[in-house]
């Protein structure tokens, strides 16, 4: 670990002005398994100041989800690629709204960084609760968009192994259980796979509409 690195806690301030309440709806969520802090914990031991530089470096280029962002807008920029930049936007923005917007305040389980204050951190808390990984979410749903609009297989791979990567980053930074991770592989499959749906539609309807005025 950095030397001088800071642990983390529940702070008010950090928390939408909050403490974590006791009693939880969805119970089961809210309270991840004792084997997934001995996970993380185990994970701890694999640290180096190097790789603790290289994932502090690449997890805070998704902190609003802004590579899958740019990712999205260089696609749709370029006219082969237009839809598929098209369909990478409207999959995070998909996914932001189910995981920001309705599953972290519903369930507000604590990061493992809130349970185990005591393992020094090398990122700030991330804002609100931990699951779903709202990184894995994003990241997830840039793949699901290309994959489910049948990209280009190259970019797949790329974006494939990145969004992996980027998930495995939130469990070594202590700020995500592996089941935040999971959750937020499988809301961004779902938000790609909608997007995909969403944009070939409203493609072939404005298709028609051109082919239309032209008759």
């Amino acid at each position: 670990m950095p030397a001088g690195a800071a642990s983390c806690s529940l702070v008010p301030e950090r928390s939408a002005g909050r403490a974590f309440p006791r009693s939880l709806p969805f119970k089961t969520l809210a309270s991840p398994a004792v084997n997934e802090l001995a996970i993380l914990d185990a994970i701890q031991l694999i640290h180096t100041p190097w790789l603790d530089a290289l994932v502090a470096a690449y997890t805070s280029t998704s902190d609003v989800g802004q590579i899958w962002i740019l990712l999205g807008i260089v696609l749709a920029i370029i006219p082969k690629t237009r839809k598929l930049g098209a369909a990478v936007l409207v999959a995070v923005l998909i996914g932001a709204i189910v995981t920001s917007g309705i599953l972290k305040p519903l369930i507000m389980r604590p990061r493992p960084c809130d349970v185990n204050p005591l393992v020094p951190m090398i990122v700030d808390r991330p804002h609100g609760s931990s699951f779903p990984s709202g990184h894995a979410t994003a990241a997830f749903a840039a793949f699901g968009a290309l994959l489910f609009s049948k990209g280009p297989k190259p970019l797949v791979i790329v974006v494939g192994i990145g969004a992996v990567l980027m998930a495995l980053t939130r469990l070594y930074c202590y700020v995500h259980y592996p089941t935040d991770v999971l959750a937020g592989t499988v809301v961004g499959l779902l938000a790609g796979f909608a997007a995909a749906k969403i944009v070939e539609a409203a493609s072939r309807k404005l298709q028609e509409r051109r082919s239309q005025s032209h008759t």
